[in-house]
C-alpha cells in the first residue's frame, strides 16, 4: 500500500472511531497524514488544528479530548514523538481518550542511522502500547492510544482526496449497573478527588455526610460541600472522623493524605480513572461503585461541619480582606466567583488549584460549571494548550476561564502561538504572577534554614515581562494589582484569547499560609 493510501486509511478509521479533532504538527515524514487530515477537514469530517510544537499539540489534543471531543495528534518521526510524552502520560493517568499518530520510517530504515530515525515502537512505555498501522489495529479501545505509521516515499499525493466516511460515535464509557448500600453509624466523610463526578455528592447528600471535594472533582456543589475542609481536618472535628469513602483521585491536600493514613479511620475506596488501581494509602474495603445508604445518618454530624465551615470561612475572608495587597487566594476567589453557570474553568497545578480549593463558593447543583485540571500526574506543563483545547471543545459555554501561576504560564507560553485562521476560543487566562514558584515556600524547602539555597533552587525568580511576551504573540494583556481591578477585568472580556496578569507577593507567602492554617472554628 502506498503511503498516501495508508494515510487515508488511517484518517478514515480515525473518523470512524469518533475522532472529530485533528491536531497536526509540520514535518516531512508525516506529510501523507497531514494531507489526508487537510482533505478530511475540507470535507467537514474533522476540525483541523496546526501547531509548530509537538508538546503544545499534545496538550491541545488532551484539552479537546478531556472535554467531550476525541482528538488525534499527528507528528513526524524522531524527537517530535518524544515531545508528545508528557501529554500522553497525563492522558494515561487521567484515562483520557487521546490518540497520538506518529509517522515512522519504513521497516527497511529502522535500526539504521538514517536521518530522524529512532525506535518509536513502545516509546511511551508499557502504559501506552504501540499499534502498527501497517498491521491490524484497534482504535476503539479506551484511554490513550499510540498508532505508529511507517511511511515510505513518495510522501506527497498526486490527487485530492474526497473521503467517503461515516463518522463514528466515539468511545463510550460503560458504567457498571450496580446498586450497593453501606450502613450509616460511624462518623463518615466523603472525600471527592479529581473526576469523582456527581455520585460523590449524591452519596454525601443521601447520607447527610460532609463532602470534602476538590475543585476539579465535579462534585463540589450542593449544601454538603465543605469549603474549608482542609483546615477543619486539623481541628478537633477532623480528629473525630471514623470512616472515609474515597471517590475519584484525591491529590491536593496533605491533611487529606494524613486522614487516609490514620490507623483509626476505616477507608472505603471506589474505582478511579487511570492506569493504576492501587492507592497510595491503606484501603480497608474496595467497593465496585460509589455506594448509597438506605436512610440518612444523624444530622448532628453534618451540622457540626457546616457550622465550623461557616466560622472558618468568615475568618479566612476577613484575614484576606485585611491584607493591604492582592493575595493569590483573592485571585482564585475572584476567578471562582466570575465563573457563570455553564462556564468552564481550567486550573493549573501547584499553588493555584490549592488556592482555589479554599475559595470556591458553594455552587448550585445543576449549574453545570465545569472545572478541569491535569491531575493525572499534576504537572504544570501544557496548561495553556490544555485550556485552549478544552475551551475549543465547549463552544457553547458562556465563559471560559483559566487560572495558573506565572511559572506554569511560562512553561507553555508557546501555546499562545496560533497561526492565522486557526480555531481560536474566547478564553481569559488569569496568571497569578509572584515572579517564581511560591508553592515551595509552604513546604519543607521553604523553611528558614534553607534560605540561602531557596531562591536559586526553588523560588526561581525569572523577571519576565509578561506584557512583552504576550505582545510578541499578539495576545491582549492586562496587568492588575488589586481585587477591584481584577474583578473589573473579569467582568469585561474582550473575546478571543486574552491574558490578565494579577501581580501578587511571594515573600510573605509562607507567613500568610501559616496564619491561614492556624484558623480554627469559633463557638457560635
Amino acid at each position: 500500500m502506498s503511503s498516501t493510501s495508508l494515510a487515508r486509511d488511517v484518517l478514515s478509521r480515525l473518523i470512524g472511531a469518533g475522532v472529530t479533532e485533528v491536531v497536526v504538527t509540520p514535518g516531512s515524514r508525516n506529510a501523507p497524514l497531514s494531507f489526508a487530515a487537510y482533505d478530511a477537514a475540507a470535507a467537514g469530517l474533522v476540525r483541523l488544528h496546526t501547531r509548530i510544537d509537538e508538546r503544545t499539540a499534545g496538550f491541545l489534543g488532551l484539552g479537546l479530548s478531556r472535554n467531550g471531543r476525541r482528538a488525534a495528534v499527528i507528528c513526524t518521526s524522531g524527537t517530535g514523538v518524544a515531545n508528545l510524552h508528557p501529554a500522553v502520560l497525563e492522558a494515561a493517568h487521567s484515562d483520557v481518550d487521546l490518540v497520538v499518530v506518529t509517522a515512522d520510517r519504513p521497516a527497511r530504515l529502522r535500526g539504521t542511522s538514517a536521518n530522524q530515525t529512532t525506535d518509536q515502537v513502545g516509546i511511551f512505555g508499557p502504559l501506552v502500547p504501540t499499534q502498527d498501522a501497517s498491521a491490524s489495529y484497534d482504535l476503539l479501545a479506551t484511554g490513550p492510544l499510540h498508532l505508529n505509521v511507517p511511511l515510505d516515499e513518495p510522501l506527497v499525493p498526486d490527487d485530492r482526496w474526497l473521503p467517503d466516511v461515516t463518522p463514528g460515535p466515539g468511545v463510550g464509557r460503560a458504567r457498571p449497573a450496580l446498586h450497593l448500600t453501606i450502613p450509616t453509624g460511624p462518623r463518615t466523610v466523603v472525600v471527592a478527588g479529581d473526576d469523582a463526578g456527581p455520585p460523590a455528592r449524591v452519596l454525601a447528600e443521601a447520607a447527610g455526610w460532609p463532602l470534602l471535594a476538590e475543585p476539579s472533582s465535579g462534585s463540589r456543589t450542593g449544601a454538603n460541600a465543605i469549603r474549608t475542609y482542609r483546615l477543619l481536618l486539623a481541628s478537633g472535628l477532623g480528629e473525630r472522623i471514623e470512616r472515609v469513602v474515597v471517590c475519584g483521585h484525591p491529590t491536593l491536600s496533605r491533611p487529606v493524605g494524613r486522614l487516609l493514613a490514620r490507623a483509626d479511620v476505616q477507608v472505603l475506596d471506589t474505582p478511579a480513572a487511570g492506569v493504576w488501581a492501587e492507592r497510595p494509602f491503606r484501603v480497608d474495603e474496595r467497593l465496585p461503585v460509589v455506594p448509597t445508604v438506605d436512610a440518612p445518618d444523624d444530622p448532628a454530624w453534618l451540622e457540626e461541619w457546616l457550622a465550623a465551615d461557616r466560622s472558618v470561612a468568615q475568618q479566612l475572608d476577613a484575614l484576606l480582606a485585611a491584607e493591604a495587597e492582592l493575595t493569590p487566594y483573592e485571585v482564585a476567589g475572584a476567578v471562582a466567583h466570575a465563573l457563570p453557570e455553564g462556564g468552564l474553568l481550567v486550573v493549573g497545578a501547584s499553588s493555584p488549584i490549592r488556592d482555589l480549593d479554599l475559595m470556591v463558593p458553594r455552587y448550585r447543583v445543576g449549574a453545570r460549571r465545569k472545572v478541569l485540571a491535569n491531575r493525572g500526574l499534576s504537572g504544570i506543563d501544557g496548561t495553556v494548550s490544555t485550556a485552549i483545547g478544552a475551551a475549543l471543545a465547549r463552544p457553547g459555554s458562556p465563559r471560559a476561564l483559566a487560572l495558573m501561576g506565572d511559572v506554569t504560564f511560562l512553561h507553555d507560553a508557546g501555546g499562545l502561538v496560533l497561526g492565522p485562521g486557526e480555531p481560536t476560543p474566547d478564553l481569559t487566562i488569569v496568571v497569578a504572577n509572584d515572579d517564581g514558584g511560591s508553592i515551595f515556600t509552604m513546604l519543607e524547602q521553604g523553611a528558614g534554614e534553607y534560605a540561602e539555597q531557596y531562591e536559586r533552587l526553588f523560588g526561581t525568580p525569572h523577571g519576565v515581562d509578561l506584557a512583552s511576551l504576550c505582545a510578541a504573540t499578539r495576545t491582549p494583556h492586562l496587568r492588575v494589582s488589586s481585587r477591584p481591578e481584577l474583578e473589573q477585568a473579569l467582568a469585561s472580556p474582550n473575546g478571543g484569547i486574552e491574558v490578565v496578569e494579577a501581580v501578587v507577593r511571594r515573600d510573605n507567602r509562607r507567613v500568610l499560609d501559616e496564619r491561614i492554617r492556624a484558623l480554627r472554628p469559633q463557638e457560635q
